[in-house]
């Protein structure tokens, strides 16, 4: 294993068993939840858009495997502050990153999701979150599933 893959292991580890943001967030007035039935994953995202059109908050809860754990995590500490429509690009650039379309070193912790597409089974895994995040922006409440 590189010091690369090590180091972005080490980041996964750490963002699933140390999750950012992961609970309720009462004040949210957009939600949505996204279910991967093939392994089980059940992410509920949570966002307060305020006047502005800014995520001023984010959070996560429901439970997934470490891939969608710490992809939640990442993805609730990457859109604080962003517009949707940031938001929506950063969806996008994390699509690229996982699928192995264009690894992005420039990422900061989202590069470290860029192992899984060595493995097509755990791309789903990282897209939940990310998947339900749009959900959310789109009309606020709905249910996101990894296979439609």
């Amino acid at each position: 294993m590189s010091a690369l893959d090590g180091l972005y292991q080490q980041i996964i580890v750490d963002h699933s068993r140390n999750p950012r943001h992961f609970g309720p967030l009462p004040a949210a007035n957009r939600r949505a939840v996204g279910d991967n039935p093939v392994c089980g994953d059940h992410i509920e995202v949570a966002l307060v858009l305020d006047p502005s059109a800014r995520i001023t908050a984010a959070a996560f809860q429901g439970a997934g495997c470490a891939i969608a754990t710490a992809s939640a995590s990442m993805m609730t500490a990457a859109v604080l502050g962003r517009t949707p429509d940031e938001a929506r690009a950063l969806a996008e650039r994390l699509e690229r990153i996982v699928t192995g379309e264009a690894p992005d070193a420039d990422a900061g912790d989202l590069a470290a999701l860029s192992g899984v597409a060595r493995f097509p089974v755990r791309i789903k895994c990282a897209r939940l979150p990310w998947r339900a995040l749009q959900a959310a922006l789109s009309d606020g409440t709905t249910t996101v599933s990894t296979e439609t």
